[in-house]
């Protein structure tokens, strides 16, 4: 999270703080010279200051493309170097610019201010990356924590749509009408029932699957509602089915439901549901808007609910709801497995 103006400014005039203390503490001139006092200041807080925040910069960087947690003897090797590089060429840099404002030659004072200036920053910097790799442990610990609570939650909202009385009875009821019209399609049906079931109960213990896996589901799935919908049920799959994109499972299903269980389905007003990939960036469910004056069930909201908890783990990028008065449409950020 990208820290405020405010917070900066507050740091700031602590280090300048701490430059003024430190002013006073080796220049014994500065209580009695007010001139020399100001000059040690300005040179105290400077340096302070500029060693601090590029120290930080340093670690913040390396911070935002590996994560402490996941690679700590790395992150150590690279943010101790980069921190001694940066800590000694700024010092010179200093040392220079000093000189050049205040007239004096900076030859002689480079190599004790550098090697003060690489000691106190390993100090510092311990105590910093210390403190980094606390917090990246916590809040690893934290999001572990959350994600197995919104795992927990979604195996049973899945199996609640999944298995509750209502989809197996409509699916039971199917199944008798196909036994005595057609018992091949009779068969076919049993299998696919059997698949959604089994895909269930293998996805269980998933964070995410292959969007390939997860599509041979959802054609199972839409396979089962077509034989109690027919015609009235259009559903449209325009995905790739790459092994190279993640989605937290059952997902997909879970956005179909939601379609048929609060809209009208009719020879009249058929319901049409695409899904599709918008730039490589983002999953598309979209389906037409002809609301249910009446729900026989009491929507809890808990299904698409549970997908936006989950991707908030997963990634930073958030899941997109569109209503219009004609379209409904949900957008799944892309997950891959690097």
């Amino acid at each position: 999270m990208e820290r405020s103006l405010k917070s900066h400014a507050l740091e700031i005039l602590m280090l300048v703080g701490f430059g003024i203390i430190m002013t006073f503490l080796v220049c014994d001139n500065c209580w009695y010279e007010l001139d020399t006092a100001l000059k040690v200041i300005a040179i105290s807080s400077t340096t302070w200051i500029v060693m601090w925040k590029g120290n930080s910069f340093v670690s913040d960087y390396w911070s935002n493309r590996l994560r402490w947690i996941d690679n700590p003897v790395k992150m150590m090797i690279l943010v101790a170097s980069s921190s001694a590089v940066f800590t000694a060429s700024a010092m010179v840099g200093l040392l220079y610019g000093y000189g050049y404002v205040l007239d004096f030659d900076p030859s002689s004072m480079i190599k004790d201010n550098v090697i003060t200036g690489l000691i106190i920053t390993f100090f510092v910097s311990t105590f910093m990356h210390g403190r980094s790799f606390l917090f990246s442990w916590r809040d690893a610990a934290l999001n572990e924590e959350k994600l197995r609570n919104e795992s927990i939650s979604s195996k049973y909202e899945s199996l609640k749509n999944q298995v509750n009385p209502h989809f197996l009875f409509n699916s039971l009821n199917a199944l008798t009408n196909l036994v005595h019209q057609d018992q091949d399609l009779a068969v076919k049906f049993i299998k696919q029932l059997s698949n959604v079931y089994r895909y269930v109960l293998d996805t269980k213990d998933k964070e995410v699957v292959d969007l390939y896996t997860e599509l041979e589901f959802v054609q199972s799935y839409v396979f089962l509602q077509k034989i109690r919908f027919g015609e009235n049920l259009q559903v449209k799959i325009n995905l790739p089915g790459e092994s190279s994109v993640r989605i937290p499972p059952l997902s997909l299903q879970m956005l179909i439901e939601n379609a048929i269980k609060h809209n009208v389905i009719s020879k009249e007003e058929p319901l049409n549901v695409e899904l599709s990939m918008e730039d490589n960036n983002y999953i598309v469910i979209e389906n037409n808007l002809q609301r249910k004056t009446r729900l026989k069930e009491k929507s809890s909201h808990v299904g698409l609910a549970n997908i936006k908890a989950r991707y908030e783990v997963l990634t930073d990028r958030l899941v997109e709801i569109i209503a219009t008065d004609t379209k409904f449409i949900v957008k799944l950020p892309v997950l891959s497995k690097a």
